[in-house]
């Protein structure tokens, strides 16, 4: 096996890329077919985008093309004979689609290699990954391949918060055309940088309705988030462990062991779950374990229980035992786990509950409570308190410190950022970063706490209807002239959709950091620079200058 090519997340080896295995564990053989299942999808994004030139409309591929991405992001599936399978069933879709422009007098290029190759078994596909056609190197112009690269990874994160409102039945049809325009245009060498440029903008205007399109099926189905206390201890009953971002798993979860006496709780991007009213009716939904992703391997061994993986992030386990208890379910997935499919929209966790039953209860690791369900409903709803005290000045500043966690050293920056703020500053925060500093004892300024959590990352979504809504109220022209900054932690693809969202609706001067991405050229990055004012971070003590002026 030829050694791997990565630099899609923030922790990859060097800030250059990972070469031989992945920090996150992907093995090369696992990157690999990942890039072909990318290939493939832009193979299928082609075909369907001639389709639409000629004014014929095809849908097979449009939740196949989604649902396929979000397999792809950092820490969501390790399992190389899932990749097999999905790289097959693509070729399939892509030869019935190929079939369909053939019956319709379509003109399309049948020479492309991204439309002919074949499918295979394990090793084919292994070694049809050493093409020089597939993977990040193949585009030879470091300029334009930072810009695809930029754009494919704001597409994987679209396509993640995108899979996760399809499965409450929200869909867009807007939003499908665009991700197979964009794919598509991917493979167009006739493209500029300054196209390139464009298209990467208009991602984040798609990331936008995405997570407009998640909120919309969030909110409708389980009420709007709401000021809730959870409950970090723990209770004497057997449990399962619940993580990663979709709700409605959880909500099947959660109805599956109503009354079996099992407890469930919720562990890193799953803790606002709690804030939303349709899951407070569960007497089992007993509050939060433990901290962000990367801290699982320890914190699974003191749980006891099995845990159930949504999505992302998974870290490999080591522990025998341990992987053992541990099941997933949609895009997630591990080697040796057990799999839960889903049968006409329902998916039987009952082998999960069983074991449960046979387990102990977790261990108790910490008690008390933490604060969230700061969405942008509940803040409007104290939108005349907070107004009032930023005209007072007892607020002075809101710090935007949404985004990823991630095992480097580097990020205990944010915790200390977050201590050192002046006592007048309010922390707007969405995603897992908060763990680095959402059980600090940072007070509140007249009754409105210091840390208002609003969420997954996806949820970053209210701070953007947050801050426009506060530019409204205080009739300004443009969204920068709040008193809001932006020091943003990122680790993965969801936080590049979340970020390319903020550019396009026009946020300028964030601070991005432990590092800027490894996939951002010299050039690319100095665009960014220049037109949007993106920065990294330095330290704790030259940040508040430049932040507090």
């Amino acid at each position: 096996m030829e050694k791997m090519f990565c630099y899609q997340c923030q922790e990859n080896a060097g800030n250059k890329g990972c070469q031989k295995i992945g920090v996150c564990g992907k093995k090369p053989e696992t990157a690999n077919l990942q890039d072909v299942l990318v290939y493939s999808l832009k193979g299928i994004a082609y075909l369907v985008n001639q389709a639409k030139k000629n004014n014929m409309d095809i849908k097979d591929a449009n939740l196949f093309t989604l649902e396929s991405l979000f397999m792809t992001i950092t820490n969501a599936n390790f399992d190389d004979d899932r990749f097999v399978d999905t790289i097959n069933e693509s070729v399939k879709l892509r030869n019935d689609i190929k079939a369909k422009l053939e019956s319709n007098n379509i003109d399309f290029d049948n020479s492309l290699d991204i439309i002919n190759f074949e499918a295979g078994t394990k090793e084919e596909l292994y070694k049809k990954s050493e093409s020089d056609l597939i993977g990040v190197l193949a585009t030879k112009d470091e300029d334009k391949r930072s810009l695809r690269e930029l754009v494919t990874y704001g597409l994987k994160g679209l396509a993640a918060y995108y899979v996760h409102a399809s499965n409450l039945d929200k869909n867009n049809e807007e939003i499908f055309e665009f991700v197979n325009r964009a794919l598509a245009s991917l493979i167009d060498d006739s493209l500029s940088v300054d196209d390139l440029v464009s298209l990467t903008l208009e991602t984040g205007k798609f990331g936008v309705d995405t997570m407009a399109l998640l909120d919309e099926a969030n909110t409708s189905k389980y009420g709007n988030p709401e000021i809730t206390k959870v409950n970090i201890g723990v209770r004497n009953n057997p449990a399962i462990l619940i993580s990663g971002h979709d709700l409605n798993d959880l909500e099947m979860l959660l109805e599956q062991t109503k009354g079996t006496g099992v407890d469930v709780y919720t562990h890193s991007e799953m803790l606002p779950a709690h804030y939303y009213p349709a899951f407070k009716k569960y007497d089992n939904f007993v509050g939060n374990y433990g901290n962000a992703w990367w801290k699982q391997r320890e914190e699974f061994k003191t749980f006891n229980g099995p845990i159930l993986f949504t999505t992302n992030c998974i870290v490999p386990p080591t522990d025998d035992l341990i992987r053992q208890r541990i099941f997933t379910t949609g895009s997630a997935g591990f080697p040796n786990c057990k799999h839960i499919i889903e049968k006409d929209g329902k998916k039987d966790f009952s082998e999960i509950i069983k074991l449960a039953k046979e387990l102990d209860s977790p261990t108790e690791i910490e008690t008390g409570e933490i604060v969230g369900g700061f969405a942008h409903a509940q803040v409007f709803a104290l939108a005349d308190k907070v107004i009032e005290a930023v005209k007072s000045g007892a607020i002075k500043k809101f710090f935007v410190m949404a985004g990823c966690d991630g095992r480097m050293k580097s990020r205990d920056y944010y915790t200390q950022f977050a201590n050192e703020l002046p006592k007048d500053t309010v922390i707007l925060t969405a995603g897992c970063a908060k763990y680095r500093y959402n059980k600090l004892n940072l007070g509140d300024i007249g009754g409105i706490p210091r840390v208002l959590d609003a969420g997954q990352c996806n949820d970053s979504y209210s701070l953007a209807v947050i801050a426009l809504k506060l530019k409204e109220v205080f009739e300004l022209e443009d969204v920068n002239e709040l008193p809001i900054a932006y020091n943003i932690a990122w680790y993965e693809q969801k936080a590049v959709i979340v970020l390319l969202a903020l550019l396009y609706l026009g946020v300028k001067n964030i601070h991005l950091g432990p590092t800027l991405p490894a996939f951002l050229s010299p050039n690319v990055a100095n665009v960014l620079v220049e037109n949007f004012g993106i920065q990294g971070i330095t330290n704790v003590e030259e940040d508040l200058k430049i932040f507090l002026g």
